[in-house]
Formats: structure tokens, C-alpha cells, sequence
């Protein structure tokens, strides 16, 4: 019995409630009154339970009819939101979108789109993941996703898409207190060879070989950049980090920029990219997030 429980018998128990009588009821539902309570002890009969309490003026929730119309709630809730899914995906919209971010790209510009992502598709879950270097075209080769919103590599990837959607100022930095941090002038490198250089390890094998950034022969690698971060706080060593994860360090004079042989004194500019492969081009969802990444991050 309970198999032939309709939506229309749910959506009329619910309105009952919420209107405060079948009257009410009936009015908001544009039907008679008797189609109404037909509607409710119909679906008490199926149920076999009895939902409403009928010895007043008005029709009150039992105990029984307080527990079951939250699950009703959310059972029409759920076909609503099933129908609206249904119907984006067929004018063309992502049923979810996966992007990857690197671990340089700012977490605020990131949150702050993920924010107004929620309002503007409410249907579409939005996964986000963060790697770095080679780990983080890793799931965009693989299309475990379809967006990544990643700093530029010397490497080329043929099967992948790109355009650049803004820069993140990446800084040599070090503790106050750091050996490094007391030299006046450029700093040469034969310097920086003496000290530990803290650098993002790649968890993949596309950077095989190849060393991005390195300038120490003296090495900690570290999985994250929070990490990284913490250990620079430390005093442990010395590294590069992107300007909006430190800003609030430098300001307070806790990490002091580096001026290295070769480095521009103003940061390096890390170019960042939407890229996603050339076969499956972002669809709107994806073409939302990368206007909105590139407005909060300002254009190249």
C-alpha cells in the first residue's frame, strides 16, 4: 500500500499543515475543500496511521502526524530538486562540476567564488580539490576533472586548453631572525647555497627531473604550502610563497622579503590558468567559474 503513495496526496498533507486547516488548504491548492481531506484520508489509510487529530474546530498534527511530516518534506523536497536538476542538465548545464586549484592560487578569491558558485547554481555540487605542479594537471589529464584553475608549467600538454585569468606575486621570504634576512643588498647565490630552501614537493611524476624554483642545493620538501608556511615561520628555512598567504606576516615584520642575484625585487609574477581538456570545454557552470575567478583575481 504504502507504494501508492502520490506526491499530490504528500503535497496536500504538507499544505494542511502549513495553512492551519483544509479549507485554507484547499484555497491555496485551488481545489475544493472535499478533495482536500479526501487527499489526507486517502494517504491515512495507506499509511495506516492517523495524521490529524479531527475533534477541534481545526484539524491538529497527532504525534504520529508531527514525526512523518518532516519525512514528507523531504521526500517532496527531494523530487523538486530532482526535477530542477533535470531540467538544467538538459539545456546543457553540468550535473556537477570538479575543479582542482593550485596549491599557490589564493584559498580567499577561491572561497569567495565557491560562495556565490552555491547561490547561482544551487543544484550543482561543486567539488573542489588542491594540488601542486604536476599533481595538479594530474586529475585534468585523467578527467577526474573538468576545471583546473592552476599556476603555469614548463611543460607542454597537448590534449589541455588553457588561458591565463590573472597573476599571484610569489615572494622570497624567511623569518626576521633568519641569517638570510640580516644581509643588506642583493643577496648572491652563492649565499642562498648555505642555507635550507624549503620547496613544494610534486606528488606526480610529470616534473620528473626537473627542479622549479630551486636555488639551494640544501633542501626540505614539503607536501603543502601550510606547511611550508608554518616552517618558514620557524625560522627552519627559507622559500618562495605566494603574496596572499603572507601579507599579514610581512606587514607585521615576522617574515622579511629576500632580495636574491636574479630574482625580481618586486616578486615574480606566477601566471595562473584555467585549463581543462580541449575535448570537453567547460559548459556554463565551468564558464561561470572562470569569469568569476578571473574578476576576483584581477586580468593579467
Amino acid at each position: 500500500m504504502l507504494d501508492g503513495v502520490s506526491l499530490d496526496q504528500l503535497r496536500t498533507f504538507i499544505a494542511a499543515v502549513d495553512e492551519g486547516s483544509f479549507s485554507a488548504a484547499a484555497r491555496k491548492l485551488n481545489r475544493v475543500q472535499s478533495a482536500v481531506s479526501g487527499w489526507v484520508s486517502s494517504l491515512e489509510e495507506q499509511i495506516g496511521v492517523v495524521l490529524f487529530d479531527r475533534s477541534g474546530r481545526y484539524p491538529r498534527l497527532t504525534p504520529e502526524g508531527v514525526l512523518l511530516l518532516a519525512d514528507a518534506r523531504n521526500i517532496v523536497a527531494g523530487v523538486d530538486t530532482l526535477k530542477a536538476r533535470a531540467r538544467l542538465m538538459a539545456s546543457g548545464l553540468e550535473p556537477e562540476l570538479s575543479v582542482v586549484v593550485d596549491v599557490f592560487f589564493p584559498t580567499a578569491v577561491i572561497a569567495a567564488v565557491a560562495k556565490d558558485f552555491a547561490r547561482q547554481f544551487p543544484h550543482t555540487p561543486l567539488r573542489l580539490y588542491v594540488e601542486g605542479l604536476g599533481a595538479a594537471y594530474q586529475p585534468v589529464l585523467d578527467e577526474r576533472c573538468s576545471l583546473g584553475i592552476l599556476a603555469s608549467l614548463p611543460l607542454h600538454f597537448p590534449t589541455l586548453s588553457s588561458k591565463v585569468v590573472g597573476e599571484v606575486p610569489l615572494l622570497m621570504v624567511a623569518l626576521h631572525s633568519h641569517p638570510l634576512a640580516a644581509i643588506h643588498g642583493t643577496i648572491p647565490k652563492s649565499e642562498l647555497a648555505r642555507h635550507t630552501q624549503l620547496v613544494i614537493t610534486d606528488r606526480s611524476e610529470l616534473m620528473a627531473g626537473q627542479e622549479l624554483g630551486v636555488m639551494s642545493p640544501h633542501t626540505w620538501r614539503l607536501a603543502d604550502l601550510s606547511a611550508k608556511h608554518a616552517f618558514l615561520l620557524n625560522g627552519v628555512g627559507w622559500g618562495g610563497m605566494p603574496l596572499p598567504m603572507i601579507e599579514r606576516d610581512l606587514a607585521a615584520g615576522t617574515l622579511k622579503i629576500l632580495d636574491i642575484e636574479e630574482f625580481p625585487k618586486g616578486g615574480k609574477k606566477l601566471p595562473m590558468l584555467a585549463v581543462h581538456p580541449s575535448a570537453a570545454p567547460p559548459g556554463p557552470a565551468g564558464r561561470w567559474f572562470i569569469e568569476q575567478v578571473q574578476r576576483c583575481l584581477g586580468p593579467a
